[in-house]
């Protein structure tokens, strides 16, 4: 809801929260006043408007205090006279705050303070969701690095089991080729062995001969 109101012969348009500054008036800050000449009332898509003003309206302001205008200069002469005015104004204003608009009984503050609080309950709202979810999301996360630590100790073992069995494999290779070694040596000294059976065959075929050269000398 807004309006449109006259003051110090100018319109102003206000909603409820407005805070504006017009010509100054007799209040004192703090003070409350209630303007009567309202020219206009909208309430979504209907409207009052007043001839001159609209009848059982008004609007309500709090002052807050006063100020002062920029300053206006104002210079007047007159060509071929000598005469030259120049001089300075400063308005006096007073700042006020729109608090409440009414039309027929119907009050604006009312329908805000309404659609306040419901914003205020939406959010309460949105806040108690947005615990619960981290809430949720909390426990998850619990479980789930519980369900880890209890999966973690199985890891290790299989690990050492499979240490354990190559560690076994590479004694077993060291040992191998340790024997390796004296297997071929034992193998190498059995030929060995056997190589005087070989050189007794050619002495005795040299001894042959020697029988065929006696014959020969008898006869």
């Amino acid at each position: 809801m807004y309006a449109v109101i006259e003051t110090g012969g100018k319109q102003y348009r206000v909603e409820v929260g407005t805070e504006l500054e017009v010509e100054l008036l007799d209040v004192a800050a703090g003070e409350t006043m209630t303007f009567e000449r309202v020219l206009l009332v909208a309430d979504g898509e209907t409207a009052a408007i007043g001839r001159p003003v609209v009848e059982n309206a008004s609007v309500a302001a709090t002052i807050l205090g006063r100020d002062r205008g920029p300053k206006l200069i104002s210079f007047k002469y007159r060509p071929k006279a000598r005469r030259r005015v120049k001089k300075g104004h400063r308005q006096e204003l007073t700042l006020l705050r729109i608090s409440d608009i009414v039309l027929d009984g119907h009050s604006a503050a009312a329908d805000v303070a309404k659609a306040d609080e419901a914003r205020k309950r939406d959010r309460a709202k949105l806040e108690e969701a947005a615990k619960r979810q981290a809430a949720a999301d909390a426990e998850l996360a619990a479980k789930l690095a519980a369900e880890a630590e209890k999966a973690a100790p199985a890891k290790p073992a299989k690990a050492g089991k499979a240490t354990e069995t190559k560690a076994a494999k590479a004694t077993e290779t060291k040992a191998a080729k340790a024997d390796a070694p004296k297997a071929k040596g034992a193998a190498k000294a059995t030929p060995a062995k056997a190589a005087p059976a070989k050189a007794a065959k050619p002495a005795a075929k040299a001894a042959k001969p020697a029988a065929k050269t006696t014959k020969k000398k008898g006869s």
